[in-house]
C-alpha cells in the first residue's frame, strides 16, 4: 500500500516553493508516494501547485487583517468552517503523515492532525519562528528548521536543522547567461539587473526602480522587474517603449531569472535567500521593514557581515537603491566577490534531508 502524505500551507510564495520542493523530494524518494496538498481558497497556491503537477484541495481560511478590523467579523466563522472541511479531508485521504509548511491554511490542517494522532512535520524558514508553528510544535513529530538556535521557539530534541529547500529547478539549472537573457527578449551585450520582491511583490523596491528607471537607460543597463500584482499595471506603462526592461507581476520560471540577471535587487526572507545563495548572485538587499522582530534586516545583514551582500534598508531605497545596483552592475570585482561569498552558504540538498526524515516516520 503506497504512503498518502498531505503537505499543507501557502499564501506566498516563500511557504508554497519550499512545499513543492519537498513534493518533489518525497516523490524522488518513494514514486509511489501518494501527495496531497491542502491549501487556502483564493490563495496563490490554488494555482502555483496544480502548475507543478501536484493535487490541491482549498479551505475556508483566512489570516487576522490588521489593517481592517471590520474584515475580522468573519474569521471565527471561516475557521470553524475550515476545521470541518479538513475533518472530512483527513476522513478520506487517510494520511500516514502531515506536513505543515507555514501560512494561514497549516495551522487547521495540523492541529487536526495532531488530535488524531497523525505524525506531523513542520518546516520553519525563517530565523524567528511564527506563532502558528510555535504552538503546533509542541506536539509535532520533527520540527525541519533553516539554522542553529531554534530552541527557544522548539522542543530542542524534535528540531532537525536542514537548511531550506529550494526548488529543483534552481538547484539544477544549467542555464547560461545568455539563454536567460534571450528568454527574456533581451541583449546579452548589456548588463542585466533584476528587481524582484517576492511573489507578492515589494512597495518599496517598485517605487524607487519607478522614480529612477530613466537611470538604467542612461546606463545602457537592462533591467527584468518582477513586480508583484499590486504594482504590475503601473509598471506596464512605465515601462513602455523602453525595450531594456522587462517587466511582470510574476515569473514562473525564475532559473532564467537568475541566469540572466548580474545583479539582484531582493527583499531578505529566509527563502529568497537559499535561492539566490544556491543560484550564486550580486545581491542588493533591501529587507521588509515590518517582518517580525525585524528578522529580514537580521537575514540581510548575516550576509553582508560575510562579505556576501549589500544591504539598503527600505526607508533609504528611494535615494540609494537604483544608485547602489548600478554601481554594482558596473564593478565586475565585486560581483565576483559577493557571488563567491555568498555560493558558499549554498544548501543544495535540504529537501531531500527533509524528505527522508519524513519517509522514516
Amino acid at each position: 500500500m503506497s504512503t498518502r502524505i498531505i503537505i499543507a500551507g501557502g499564501g506566498t510564495g516563500g511557504h508554497i516553493f519550499p512545499a513543492i520542493a519537498i513534493a518533489g523530494a518525497l516523490r524522488q524518494q518513494d514514486p509511489d508516494i501518494e501527495l496531497l496538498f491542502v491549501g487556502a481558497q483564493g490563495k496563490m497556491e490554488m494555482e502555483k501547485v496544480p502548475q507543478a503537477g501536484y493535487r490541491i484541495q482549498g479551505i475556508t481560511i483566512a489570516g487576522f487583517n490588521r489593517s481592517s478590523l471590520i474584515k475580522n467579523i468573519s474569521l471565527p466563522f471561516k475557521l470553524i468552517k475550515s476545521f470541518f472541511q479538513v475533518a472530512r479531508i483527513l476522513r478520506s485521504f487517510k494520511p500516514h503523515a502531515v506536513v505543515g509548511v507555514g501560512g494561514y491554511s497549516s495551522f487547521p490542517v495540523l492541529r487536526s492532525a495532531q488530535a488524531k494522532g497523525i505524525p506531523t512535520f513542520i518546516h520553519e524558514s525563517n530565523s524567528f519562528a511564527g506563532k502558528s508553528n510555535i504552538l503546533l510544535g509542541k506536539k509535532a513529530t520533527r520540527i525541519f528548521v533553516a539554522s542553529d538556535g531554534m530552541e527557544k521557539f522548539f522542543p530542542a530534541d524534535r528540531i532537525v536543522v536542514t537548511g531550506n529547500p529550494v526548488r529543483s529547478a534552481i538547484v539544477q539549472s544549467r542555464i547560461t547567461r545568455e539563454e536567460g537573457i534571450r528568454f527574456f527578449g533581451l541583449d546579452p551585450a548589456l548588463p542585466t539587473v533584476l528587481s524582484t520582491g517576492g511573489s507578492l511583490g515589494a512597495k518599496g523596491i517598485n517605487e524607487a526602480v519607478a522614480a529612477h528607471l530613466d537611470e538604467f537607460g542612461r546606463e545602457d543597463t537592462q533591467l527584468i522587474w518582477q513586480t508583484g500584482k499590486p504594482f504590475a499595471a503601473k509598471a506596464a506603462t512605465l515601462s513602455q517603449g523602453r525595450s531594456s526592461v522587462w517587466t511582470n507581476a510574476f515569473i514562473t520560471q525564475m532559473e532564467y531569472a537568475f541566469a540572466a540577471a548580474d545583479v539582484v535587487i531582493s527583499r531578505s526572507g529566509a527563502m529568497s535567500i537559499a535561492e539566490l545563495c544556491v543560484a550564486k548572485k550580486p545581491v542588493v538587499f533591501v529587507p521588509f521593514p515590518f517582518a517580525a522582530e525585524d528578522h529580514q534586516t537580521a537575514n540581510a545583514q548575516h550576509l553582508v557581515n560575510r562579505n556576501a551582500g549589500l544591504l539598503i534598508k527600505d526607508k533609504d531605497a528611494m535615494s540609494a537603491l537604483v544608485t547602489t545596483a548600478l554601481e554594482l552592475s558596473r564593478d565586475k570585482a565585486r560581483q565576483e566577490t559577493l557571488r563567491t561569498n555568498i555560493g558558499r552558504l549554498a544548501i543544495t540538498d535540504a529537501a531531500d534531508r527533509i524528505a527522508g526524515e519524513i519517509l522514516k516516520g
